[in-house]
């Protein structure tokens, strides 16, 4: 039989979105996307099942972080799509690509009826970097435009209504030529002669690293130039792992522990080059705002936006190509002898000197347990709060994307949807969620979607009883304990009333034991550390 001449609207969306390489999609349905549901399961991609919307749009970006392709997530109408909201705006600041395909009533049907009905373009405009409204004779070109907007330049989510009828509506199969994809570009003219000359020159250059550079892949670019003109490398922390952080160069995560940046800030004001190498400062803290003159320091910015933040300036500006400008820069350039008092061995000992691993319990006993008996390529998810903050200083990656977390944003609950997705995308490679008590009890019962899909990842809860971060900085501000603590609960047999295996640890050697045990388990497993309130004063 010749195949049809047209197809669905939904599924002139879901094939564009297959041919991007998305493999999965994540959500809750309603009557209204089970079309969409019905298109992608067609095209090749695989519907999950979450349990609410906001871990679903996690999920999304965790498998995002192993494929490469955008996220889906699929939501209903109304209180579907706004479920979303949170996690959506997370993957808008954190740049990760994503398409939101909700459900929608039809438009003249809206005219005349109420329920369920509101403006959801009005409320994901804002949180994305576009919103469509699927309609018929434009289906493969607003799938196209879609997938295009959320992954080049800086990634974000893009949200496509699609109404009810409209998913159904017959449209022509064969879709119009995709748009081409823009080719890496490098700095070229006066100011990279500039540049050029600077590198020349400098005997105390530093690298600034950040999202774009992780999203370019740059990484091998990044490394050769380190080692090229011994150029120390400070990241971001979701950069953290685009210079493998045990290597003699490579300086950490900054802008998030202010113990870290007592020792990274002034080896940047000692710089007499900073290269910021996709640098994008919408993962700091106030700490690094304007933390470099350039008037009197030479600053070179390589982005893939203009810097419309303000949060720093810098004396040359390049809108390119991460790998493709560090190459413009130093082709032909002799290397020369830079930071020859050995001041950036000192600041990596100063480091590791204030976040000791010696500790007999506690978060950072905890940390360092699971660093040692974990394998090196373990991947590792973390919630935000106080342990996030010691997390990012303490857990080494050895590559891109090693940890992640919700930087920009700082939403809580993400932890575990994270583990779940990158479980789904990358099942031979083991995988660890590192959260919060409160942010574990936000999202507990998606640990029941990771049983029914087999999924294995180890959750790491950190049991204090208390909002731990908040605690601190109502205490630092003198003033009483009020609404931030709660009662303890039994994480581990949550875990096994999920259907996953659960332990209760409370030393090292607790906590190895059931590492080991969870890493042959054939389930998930939630180990509860159990440690003492205040365990994070002086450790951030």
């Amino acid at each position: 039989m010749a195949p049809s001449s047209t197809i669905r609207a939904a599924d002139a969306v879901a094939r564009r979105l297959y041919a991007e390489g998305c493999r999965y999609a994540f959500g809750m349905p309603g009557g209204e996307v089970l079309t969409l549901v019905d298109a992608l399961e067609d095209a090749g991609i695989r519907f999950i099942l979450a349990k609410h919307e906001n871990a679903a749009a996690f999920m999304a970006e965790g498998a995002y972080h192993r494929t490469g392709a955008p996220g889906i997530l699929v939501a209903t109408v109304g209180p579907g799509a706004l479920n979303g909201v949170n996690a959506v705006a997370n993957a808008h600041q954190d740049r990760v690509p994503m398409i939101v395909l909700a459900g929608a009533v039809d438009a003249d049907e809206a005219q005349t009826y109420t329920h369920q009905v509101l403006d959801q373009q009005a409320v994901f405009r804002p949180i994305t970097k576009a919103s469509f409204s699927l309609v018929p004779g434009a289906a493969h070109v607003i799938a196209d435009k879609a997938v295009a907007i959320a992954t080049e330049g800086r990634p974000g989510p893009v949200h496509i209504d699609v109404p009810i009828t409209v998913a159904d509506a017959q449209v022509p199969a064969e879709a119009p030529p995709r748009r081409i994809k823009a080719s890496p570009v490098a700095p070229s003219g006066t100011d990279l002669e500039t540049a050029r000359s600077w590198l020349a020159q400098a005997r105390r250059p530093v690298m600034v690293v950040g999202l774009d550079a992780m999203v370019e892949g740059a990484e091998v670019a990044i490394a050769n130039f380190a080692e090229t003109y011994n150029v120390p490398v400070v990241t971001t922390y979701k950069a953290k792992g685009l210079l493998p952080e045990d290597h003699a160069l490579a300086l950490g995560g900054a802008g998030l522990s202010p113990l870290a940046d007592r020792h990274l800030l002034p080896l940047i004001e000692k710089a007499d080059l900073i290269l910021c190498v996709g640098y994008d400062p919408i993962e700091m803290r106030v700490g690094w705002r304007d933390i470099w003159d350039p008037t009197t320091q030479r600053v070179i910015d390589i982005t893939a936006e203009p810097n419309h933040h303000y949060m720093h300036q810098s004396s040359l500006n390049f809108i390119a190509d991460c790998a493709a400008s560090l190459q413009a820069i130093s082709d032909g350039i002799a290397p020369q002898e830079t930071w020859a008092q050995g001041e950036v061995a000192a600041t990596k000992t100063a480091l590791a000197q204030a976040f000791p691993k010696e500790d007999t319990w506690g978060p950072a006993a905890v940390m360092d347990t699971c660093r040692q008996v974990l394998p090196r390529d373990t991947l590792a998810t973390v919630d935000s709060g106080a342990h996030r903050i010691l997390l990012s200083q303490m857990w080494e990656c050895y590559a891109p994307r090693g940890l992640t977390q919700s930087t920009a944003l700082c939403t809580m609950g993400c932890a575990i949807p994270l583990a779940m997705g990158i479980t789904l995308a990358d099942p031979d490679r083991p995988v660890v969620g590192f959260c919060g008590d409160a942010g574990f009890l936000m999202v507990a019962g998606e640990l029941s979607t990771a049983a029914e899909l087999g999924l294995k990842p180890i959750i790491l809860v950190f049991v204090d009883a208390s909002l731990s971060l908040i605690e601190l900085k109502q205490r630092s501000r003198q003033m009483k304990n009020r609404g931030v603590d709660f009662a303890k609960h039994d994480f581990a047999a949550m875990g096994v009333a999920f259907g996953g295996a659960g332990h209760t640890v409370t030393s090292r050697d607790g906590l190895e034991q059931a590492l080991k045990t969870a890493m042959t388990a054939d389930t998930f497993t939630v180990i509860a550390a159990v440690i003492e309130r205040g365990a994070y004063d002086g450790r951030l």
